[in-house]
């Protein structure tokens, strides 16, 4: 166990994390390698531990029924969050189930297109959706619109990592309420760090 910081140590931590990240690009799409974002680097049991502190002192848990985390690296975080809080999880997954009232969402990033099937949101329910990185705002856009489409409730949203102002576009389209800890942009194979 860590010995607690603020949160604005931890933020720092994380900031510097992120801009000492290797990047790669794929196609015209500059990416960053992150251990909250893809698992390499290594990711030590301290980051995790934080970004999930950090997550859990944002949200008002009395208002959440449920955790939806996003395949695949919404998991890890997903899973310590629902630990720590008690409340129960749910992953969208990038594989069918097929059980009854399965939700498809077809999701398109600036680097990939796929499938999303999320399972056992119920009606009324208020849920929480973490995810690592909102970049196009693709994969966020669809999953929210199927939590809606199943009658829940989107509570809060939080991404550990957010690139450029896209949540501040989709709060404005949508009015959801998304929010990120740390906002960079791209210049190139740099990550700038936006707030």
């Amino acid at each position: 166990m860590t010995t607690p910081h603020s949160l604005d140590e931890r933020v720092i931590r994380l900031r510097e994390s992120v801009v000492n990240s290797p990047t790669i690009w794929k196609g015209d799409y500059a990416y960053f390698i992150h251990p909250l974002s893809d698992g390499v680097p290594r990711q030590s049991g301290e980051m995790l531990e934080e970004a999930r502190d950090i997550v859990i002192e944002m949200v008002d848990w009395d208002n959440v029924d449920i955790i939806l985390g996003i395949e695949a690296m919404g998991i890890p975080l997903a899973s310590c969050i629902s630990i720590a809080t008690g409340k129960p999880l749910v992953i969208g997954r990038k594989r069918q189930y097929e059980l009854p009232g399965e939700i498809s969402v077809d999701q398109s990033t600036g680097y990939s297109k796929g499938t999303i099937f999320i399972n056992d949101i119920k009606e009324g329910e208020r849920v929480f959706v973490i995810d690592d990185v909102i970049s196009t705002g693709g994969t966020l856009r669809a999953v929210l619109g199927a939590v809606e489409k199943a009658g829940a409730i989107i509570q809060d949203v939080i991404g550990v990592f957010e690139k450029n102002n896209i949540v501040a576009e989709l709060v404005a389209e949508t009015g959801w309420p998304i929010r990120s800890i740390v906002r960079v942009r791209m210049d190139g194979d740099q990550v700038i760090i936006l707030n």
